[in-house]
């Protein structure tokens, strides 16, 4: 019954989502404005449905309902508890469940709460988010059906991809779903605005908040699953441009580029068609991301591997979606007027200047991740991979880091660099000092250096908008840029160190032998079988120490699991002030010796404590924008029934 029920809620969301199209669109015309109160409900009440939709699906996993070929499939009745319930999106339909639940509730979330918008434009974005909607309910309905009875309940199931079965699998989809998803809302909102032509400030300031959420989300789950990948796939790496990863970088771009310009129209009123057609753009990257995962394209552990004809479903939805809202700017394009003028030396042109960078780099890994694609469906095998991105993604990412340290310092729409220029010397200095340093006495490579001496000049220029401030008075958002830029610079400074000075070492080895890598003396004591719920495996003890100091133990393991049957390498790894011991356990060699892999990866954990940072920053001005918004609500409340008494 359980499957059933969850059937019948999806069944009723996408009616409800079909209604709310309808009534939507009718009620901007003269003859359907009585359907305007219907719109709001629906949205919410359509939410609700898909939650409880993918709550029944939770249910059976944890239940282990074998009669459901999804479960079946996916799960195992000795697999931890924690994985049942993470399996449930750690799958093709399940994750697809997810996308539909988080859109319908953020639809549903936005029709409860949202009222700065005029009502026309609101119903034309709320009738923009059940067409997309839509086609992802058709979707799971005809193609991809979660709740799929088995004819005849199996004995056990298959299990789940031993690398997926881990802490990560229960956060890192779920932030990175929440973050494409609400690049929907900002979608639906540019869709509303071009309906009704009220591309303006009021637009910008609605559709700011989930613009910010969005991309706070997408920041967690890169990060979180950059973290995810390194220890768990034991070859010592953050980031391998692998294109499923790049399938999440690329919205983020995208967001990134969205928030700033979102930004500048809400304040200002200027960049409108910046704003609106990167609504548009950031979306369709989050569309193209979920092709490139769920189309069977791609093998990857990220990737799940299906029809090809489900890929070409979801390439139709990609083509009706974003082909149709790039006519409709096309159309709307003469009607979204310039707004505020500003100089070259502004912060405006600082912003876009960035902007432009963003939409380079998102070009670029676009294009290096589509390629090799396009090059096999014509019979060529392509490699492109970190040779490629490194040095074309960093033409655009150094001079924007240059100008990220400059604009916060600029005034809105006319400035004089001269007025500046006395605030850039301690960063430009420092930048300068250790660049020549490190240029002079090690021989890094081209790359890293420039980003030491980016990061290090970027700390102090992060800093500066708070200079002359009253600290305590100092609006949230500006506090919020100052802890993502610092972020910024943080996570800069790690990947810099891990790519300058990283030391690997591959060593085989017998009980008791010692070897050095980097500043750490590593002993191997002992290798012991050990069990766990549903794998065995061994297990090394290494002590790691010091020259001089107490040894610590690590333990890394080769598990081998049987539902379903695979051999996996868990790394150990110990963490210090100044970087981290990675380490793996290989095969015994016929003469009875051990094979480790070491690495020492001086500063690496700055990488993710940086993006941490950077979603901190997003964090505290989310809080400032709504608290700021709630109180003009407030005001202008109050200030209707000040009126409304009066004239009485």
């Amino acid at each position: 019954m359980i499957a059933e029920l969850g059937l019948a809620a999806l069944w009723l969301a996408a009616a409800l989502a079909v209604l709310q199209l309808v009534a939507g669109a009718l009620a901007l015309t003269p003859r359907g404005a009585g359907m305007a109160g219907v719109v709001r409900p629906v949205a919410m009440v359509q939410g609700v449905l898909a939650l409880i939709a993918f709550a029944a699906l939770i249910l059976l996993f944890c239940q282990t309902d074998l009669s459901v070929k999804l479960v079946a499939m996916n799960s195992h009745s000795a697999k931890p508890f924690i994985y049942k319930l993470a399996g449930t999106w750690g799958n093709h339909e399940g994750s697809m469940l997810l996308w539909v639940t988080v859109m319908g509730l953020a639809g549903g979330f936005v029709a409860l709460v949202e009222r700065r918008l005029p009502e026309p434009t609101m119903l034309a974005t709320l009738a923009g988010q059940a067409f997309v909607s839509i086609g992802f309910y058709v979707f799971l309905l005809f193609a991809s059906n979660p709740f799929e009875r088995l004819p005849q309940p199996v004995v056990e199931g298959q299990g789940l991809n031993p690398l997926l079965q881990d802490i990560g699998l229960a956060f890192h989809p779920p932030t990175l779903y929440l973050g494409y998803v609400g690049l929907s809302i900002a979608f639906s909102f540019a869709i509303g605005a071009l309906v009704t032509r009220e591309v303006g400030p009021a637009f910008a300031r609605a559709m700011r908040p989930w613009v910010m959420g969005a991309w706070i989300f997408l920041t967690v789950g890169i990060t979180a699953g950059s973290y995810w990948a390194y220890y768990e796939l034991g070859w010592g790496g953050w980031w391998f441009w692998d294109p499923v990863e790049n399938a999440s970088l690329m919205p983020w771009l995208a967001a990134t580029a969205l928030l700033h310009s979102a930004s500048v129209l809400a304040a200002r009123n200027a960049l409108r068609a910046w704003t609106v057609m990167l609504g548009v753009v950031a979306f369709s990257m989050s569309m193209v991301g979920t092709f490139l995962v769920r189309s069977g394209i791609l093998t990857s552990v990220h990737a799940f591997a299906v029809d090809p004809k489900r890929g070409s479903f979801i390439l139709a939805l990609l083509a009706i979606n974003i082909g149709g809202a790039l006519i409709l700017f096309a159309l709307r394009a003469a009607t979204v007027t310039e707004g505020e003028r500003f100089t070259v030396t502004s912060r405006e042109s600082a912003l876009v200047f960035n902007n432009v960078m963003l939409s380079g780099a998102l070009g670029i890994v676009l294009m290096g991740t589509l390629y090799p694609l396009l090059a096999e469906a014509f019979g060529a095998k392509v490699s492109v991979g970190p040779p490629y991105f490194n040095p074309m993604t960093a033409l655009f990412a150094l001079p924007m880091l240059v100008v990220m340290a400059i604009g916060p310092l600029l005034n809105w729409r006319r400035d004089r660099f001269a007025r500046v220029r006395a605030r850039l010397i301690v960063p430009a200095l420092l930048a300068g000092a250790v660049l020549l340093w490190l240029g002079l006495s090690s021989g890094i490579g081209l790359l890293p250096l420039l980003g030491l001496g980016l990061a290090a000049g970027l700390v102090p220029a992060s800093l500066m908008p708070l200079r002359g401030r009253n600290l305590r008075r100092t609006p949230l958002p500006v506090w919020g840029m100052v802890v993502a830029h610092l972020g910024v610079a943080v996570a800069l400074f790690g990947m810099a160190c891990d790519s300058a000075y990283t030391v690997e070492r591959l060593v085989a080895v017998r009980i008791g032998d010692k070897t050095e890598v980097g500043p750490l003396t590593v002993t191997l004591k002992s290798i012991e079988p050990v069990a766990g719920p549903n794998w065995t495996a061994l297990e090394g003890e290494m002590l790691a120490a010091y020259l001089g100091g107490e040894p610590v133990a690590l333990r890394p393991q080769a598990r081998s699991f049987w539902a379903p049957p695979q051999q996996t390498s868990e790394s150990a790894l110990l963490t210090r002030w100044n970087g981290q011991l990675y380490a793996v356990l290989g095969e015994q060699a016929q003469d009875g010796r051990w094979q480790l892999r070491l690495w020492w990866k001086p500063f690496v954990t700055m990488i993710w404590l940086g993006g941490l940072m950077i979603a901190l920053g997003g964090v505290i001005a989310l809080i400032g924008r709504v608290v700021s918004d709630l109180r003009r609500l407030i005001a202008r409340d109050k200030i209707a029934y000040r009126r409304e008494r009066q004239g009485r």
